[in-house]
């Protein structure tokens, strides 16, 4: 290896021939980055004129947040506890019917869009881009449509996590079996065994885990989501937190926020604790 005193121009630019950009960007890459960071500047600046976004709306607003969290404290239940308990336990119970039915049907459809179960690659595209075309849609949006077909209610809040929930885990399912170990299945079709028994005994005691542990997590997620749903008339708690909202009752809204936290964070270290004991 030569000293740095030893080195000349010849193997300067030899080196420089040979690994071009070791020496430096060339101008034509520096001006593509910042002609980028010039369109992404330009981009925000037009979004924050687009949506009206300007620093005296901003002051504005948090003094008004600031306002509201004073009026919250402290956080009272107010004469209408029973109503508020009542509205917690229906969007608990929304979320975990929502999520058993979603679970229930996403089973044969994650085994039909996997590709190690259903070889047909057109119907396996097709199921897979259904399955995209489904979660496009929010639960908010299934609500105002199920509210609207079935009416005010619980009914149409589980009807609008159900539907919003079953092409996600159906996705989730299908991507945990085609990740399986294929050779207990194709032991059990060596063995004489048909298709269906390899998939009952090869594929799906490898999966039944990851799908269980996916679905608990779908049900702590819906209920956040089920606490939503009641400001659009599909029951739970949500309706309670509209109508105090309405009249300004800022220390109840605090208090069910409260009891929402806490009551997903009981059911997010239950399943943990149920996850953990399932990988085991």
């Amino acid at each position: 290896m030569k000293r740095a005193a030893d080195i000349t121009e010849s193997d300067i630019a030899a080196a420089r021939a040979a690994v071009p950009l070791a020496f430096g960007q060339p101008p034509w890459r520096r001006a593509r980055r910042w002609l980028f960071a010039g369109l992404a500047v330009a981009w925000f600046a037009g979004l924050l004129v687009w949506f009206g976004i300007t620093p005296a709306r901003l002051l504005h607003g948090i003094s008004g947040v600031w306002v509201i969290l004073r009026l919250m404290i402290p956080p009272s239940p107010g004469a209408q506890w029973q109503d508020i308990l009542r509205g917690l336990g229906e969007s608990v119970a929304m979320a975990f019917l929502g999520t058993f039915v979603a679970a229930v049907l996403a089973l044969p459809l994650g085994l039909l869009g996997a590709r190690n179960v259903l070889s047909n690659v057109l119907a396996h595209l097709s199921l897979r881009r259904l399955f995209d075309g489904l979660r496009g849609m929010d639960q908010l949006l299934w609500a105002l449509a199920f509210v609207r077909a079935v009416g005010l209610g619980p009914l149409a809040g589980v009807l609008a996590i159900a539907a919003a929930e079953i092409a996600v885990l159906a996705k989730l399912f299908a991507e945990a079996i085609e990740n399986a170990d294929p050779h207990p299945s194709e032991a059990v079709l060596a063995a004489g065994g048909s298709r269906l028994l390899a998939i009952r005994f090869g594929l799906l005691p490898q999966v039944l885990p990851v799908m269980l542990a996916q679905v608990l997590y779908a049900f702590e997620s819906n209920t956040r989501s089920a606490s939503v749903l009641g400001v659009v008339g599909a029951g739970g708690i949500g309706l309670q937190i509209a109508e105090r909202i309405k009249v300004r009752y800022w220390n109840e809204v605090a208090f069910i926020i409260l009891l929402i936290l806490a009551t997903v964070g009981t059911i997010d270290f239950l399943s943990a604790r149920i996850r953990r004991g399932m990988m085991r």
